[in-house]
């Protein structure tokens, strides 16, 4: 993923995501005619069927038919209105409970659905293949979509915790399991990547160790370490399993990883001797110097729990300078959270400036670190009313850029640093720009900002503001790549059951969950009213119908005179039985 870097290229990321209207041709009279007729279709056909209609109103006898059912709908009792409407509540009741469901199970409306895949095409209404001038085209599109399914690629925690005194501790403590099958799964996977190779078959203790880190069952995977260790008193990644996972606390762990340090240097002098002797020896030096890494980076994390902040800064300096093409590990996120706990915010700014680089990938470490420094020179004096006042200074409006520029890459950090939302024990993997990576820094950062006086008092006055800069953050960015709308499947994925998954941006309920419950509601307050007053209803209903369908004889003018015609014992003109159906003995009150 490469984003933009600074504000100054927001511009031309946001240009490149869709052509210039400029640089499209003008359209023809003809295209524009076969356009306009492809949005008009619908249209068109509607008044076509309109004039139809007009035109066989006589032969199909419409006048008649809709007297003969407004007939018929007079003649109903209230006790059908109390049937009919309690029948709707129920039917529209049930498809609002099945929207509903459907949409939170699949994210999108199933009548809408529906009505896109079939009755779209039926109608016409295909996608043109003109592109309008200032849309992007199908290969933008395309390559958003790429770039979107890359940005979800989970990453290995750099600051993850230790299965055995930590993350077992909190089960002991809790009885919930901090861990998903499918976040342990994935740390499964990276053992066996960073700790085998293709030569382990040639010592016994590195077959047992492959059995090993396949292992689900935790007493199993220890066990097998201890067999490790009985055939090969120097099998480093035995004692890396027992620090991670048998280790109750940190000294423990830190104990084993010492001991498995010592014999890890031995057998990576050991491999650099021979490594330009076959492939096979490349990849076992690859692999030790893997290990190495790993016990290394570990022990200056013990160190950093333990209070010995210098001596964990020395060794990730150290390793940085020794493994330089290990970039990929993050060495450099644990030696920011190590130097702002030093308050060294000089090499804090220069660890920045070397990897907050347009060329590398950011992460929510870099990004917040970067607008905590900015922050921190102009939090101490920072009022909402007097910058509303006299208006933001250049310092002011570099930290609230800063501010924004970390909130629209990772979004969901804010509520972790400002406590409205509860931290949990970060996973051992985390997602880019997802509420996994937000838990994973607030956990390590907040008390980072909770030092500088009036941090979270500027962040809680700006961050908000970066949603109003992007209103559609999944079409389009301002700063980086627009927002993947992968990361709540992969976070509730990673993160346990038991935490509530932030989710960005927020979903809208379709249009049809919206129509579907007012359906239901009215229907029901309907039916309810209908049950309570049966008359009052269809006396309301039949003068609704006799406002859209009025009747000659439903005048009082009319019954008037039907009245004189009875007094006067004269019968109706031959011109009332072909509108009214009923005979002149039943004439006592006008049909509505």
């Amino acid at each position: 993923m490469a984003e933009r870097g600074g504000f100054g290229e927001a511009a031309t990321a946001v240009s490149l995501s869709a052509p210039a209207p400029g640089r499209s041709p003008p359209l023809g009279w003809k295209e524009r005619l076969r356009a306009w007729l492809a949005g008009a279709g619908a249209s068109l056909w509607f008044v076509a069927g309109l004039g139809l209609l007009y035109a066989l109103r006589v032969p199909l006898r419409l006048c008649e038919n809709l007297a003969a059912v407004a007939v018929f709908l007079n003649s109903l009792t209230p006790k059908f209105y109390v049937a009919l409407t309690g029948t709707s509540s129920l039917i529209s009741g049930l498809i609002f409970i099945f929207e509903w469901w459907y949409f939170h199970k699949h994210g999108t409306s199933f009548i809408e659905q529906v009505s896109v895949s079939h009755l779209r095409p039926l109608m016409g209404r295909t996608e043109s293949s003109i592109s309008e001038p200032g849309s992007s085209s199908s290969n933008g599109e395309s390559e958003t979509s790429r770039q979107n399914l890359s940005e979800c690629k989970v990453w290995r925690n750099p600051l993850n915790l230790f299965r055995g005194a930590e993350y077992s501790r909190y089960t002991w403590v809790t009885g919930k399991e901090p861990l998903t099958y499918y976040d342990m799964n994935l740390s499964a996977q990276d053992h066996q990547t960073f700790f085998t190779c293709d030569t382990d078959f040639l010592r016994p203790s590195d077959i047992v160790m492959q059995k090993a880190w396949r292992e689900r069952n935790p007493p199993a995977r220890i066990k097998a370490a201890y067999q490790a260790l009985e055939l090969n008193n120097e099998c480093a990644t035995a004692y890396v399993l027992l620090a991670e996972e048998e280790a109750t606390t940190i000294v423990d762990a830190e104990r084993l990883f010492k001991q498995a340090l010592k014999a890890g240097e031995t057998i990576y002098k050991r491999s650099q001797q021979c490594q330009h002797q076959s492939p096979q020896h490349e990849a076992q030096l690859r692999r030790d110097t893997n290990v190495l890494v790993y016990i290394k980076r570990r022990l200056a994390m013990c160190a950093r729990k333990l209070g010995r902040i210098r001596e964990a800064v020395k060794i990730m300096r150290d390793l940085m300078k020794e493994f330089p093409p290990l970039t990929m590990l993050n060495i450099h996120e644990n030696l920011l959270e190590s130097l702002l706990e030093l308050q060294a915010y000089a090499d804090v700014q220069a660890v920045l400036a070397k990897y907050d680089d347009i060329s590398l990938p950011k992460s929510a470490a870099i990004c917040y670190t970067a607008a905590l420094l900015k922050t921190r020179t102009v939090s101490d004096k920072f009022s909402p009313e007097t910058a509303s006042r006299r208006g933001l200074s250049t310092a002011e409006i570099n930290a609230v850029e800063a501010i924004h520029r970390a909130v629209e890459f990772n979004p969901h950090v804010p509520k972790y640093l400002l406590e409205m939302k509860s931290l949990i024990l970060p996973p051992e993997h985390i997602l880019k720009r997802g509420d996994s990576e937000a838990i994973a820094y607030a956990f390590f950062h907040l008390q980072h900002w909770k030092r500088i006086e009036g941090a979270l008092n500027l962040l809680q006055c700006t961050w908000e503001g970066t949603f109003r800069m992007i209103p559609y953050p999944l079409e389009k960015g301002h700063l980086f790549y627009p927002y993947p709308s992968c990361t709540e499947t992969a976070d509730r994925e990673l993160l346990p059951t038991f935490h509530h998954v932030s989710v960005y941006p927020k979903k809208e309920l379709p249009f049809f969950i919206h129509f579907t419950a007012g359906l239901c509601s009215s229907t029901a307050m309907i039916a309810l009213l209908t049950h309570q007053f049966p008359e009052i209803m269809g006396v309301f209903a039949k003068a609704v119908l006799g406002l859209w369908h009025p009747q000659p004889w439903a005048s009082s003018s009319f019954e008037e005179s039907t009245q004189d015609l009875k007094s006067e014992g004269l019968g109706l003109s031959s011109g009332c039985a072909t509108h009214c159906p009923c005979d002149l003995g039943q004439i006592t009150e006008p049909h509505l």
